[in-house]
């Protein structure tokens, strides 16, 4: 179910991990950002911009994650961005003959079979010095960052003040890291504080998984994460709520070892 958040933009949660689907109402149709996660799911959404008499004009991928770059036939077949990184990043996923395979490999067990694959990341890099996506609707401004992955954006609904942030700024995850990348401790607090410099403008933000907050969350969650990352650039234990025993998914302190662990690997590498 559609719930609005502010004026003109509604947001769906998934079962899988509060995932957040994004609806920005434009003037012929709506903008949908990072789709839901199942067949039926992506399909009720559908079936809700049709009783708002609100076509899909426009899509947008914040991030080449499998669960944010999935497509319904019911959505028809608008132009789909990201960042032109994140086209790449998802194209070169996609190159692979056995690519399939590889997804499915990091696909949850209990929503395997209903997550369809034959429209997965099938997006358009927006061109070099485009920031704001291309659309008949509010102005909405790319805030790309090199966080989590690679062309990672942030979008904010400037007319609402909604800050749309991909996989971070969540109430129940930790920071991920991109531990691809040379530096993703240094990446994550420069992400951090593109945010912080837009939150003057943001009334309400809607983070990939978990709850939608106000302003005051968003500010709790900037410092949360900022917390979190500075102590494991300074080899400290982060102390952070999401990680210890009263955390809303019991599986974090598992990532966070894991991510501690990886972090010890590139430094003796």
């Amino acid at each position: 179910m559609l719930k609005q958040v502010a004026e003109g933009v509604l947001v769906h949660e998934s079962e899988f991990i509060q995932s957040n689907c994004t609806v920005v109402q434009g003037r012929d149709g709506v903008l949908l950002i990072d789709p839901g996660i199942t067949v039926n799911e992506m399909a009720g959404i559908a079936e809700d911009l049709q009783r708002l008499g609100q076509p899909v004009v426009a899509g947008f991928s914040t991030h080449p994650d499998w669960d944010h770059v999935l497509w319904h036939p019911d959505f028809g077949d608008p132009p789909r961005y990201g960042t032109a990184r994140c086209a790449a990043s998802i194209r070169g996923v996609l190159s692979r003959p056995d690519w399939t395979d590889q997804v499915a490999e990091g696909l949850p067990p209990e929503y395997a079979e209903q997550i369809p694959m034959d429209l997965l990341g099938l997006i358009t890099g927006l061109p070099a010095g485009v920031d704001e996506i291309p659309w008949d609707g509010p102005t909405v401004r790319v805030l790309e960052h090199q966080a989590h992955a690679p062309g990672h954006a942030g979008l904010l609904v400037e007319e609402s003040g909604v800050l749309v942030a991909g996989d971070m700024l969540s109430d129940t995850l930790i920071p991920f890291l991109d531990l691809e990348a040379a530096d993703p401790l240094s990446d994550y607090l420069e992400a951090l504080q593109q945010f912080e410099a837009a939150a003057g403008d943001v009334f309400a933000v809607v983070p990939g998984h978990g709850s939608v907050g106000g302003s005051e969350q968003l500010l709790e969650r900037i410092s949360l994460d900022r917390a979190y990352v500075q102590a494991l650039q300074d080899g400290r234990d982060p102390q952070d709520p999401r990680v210890g025993p009263a955390a809303p998914l019991y599986w974090m302190a598992d990532v966070h070892s894991w991510q501690l662990q990886r972090l010890a690997e590139k430094r003796r590498g």
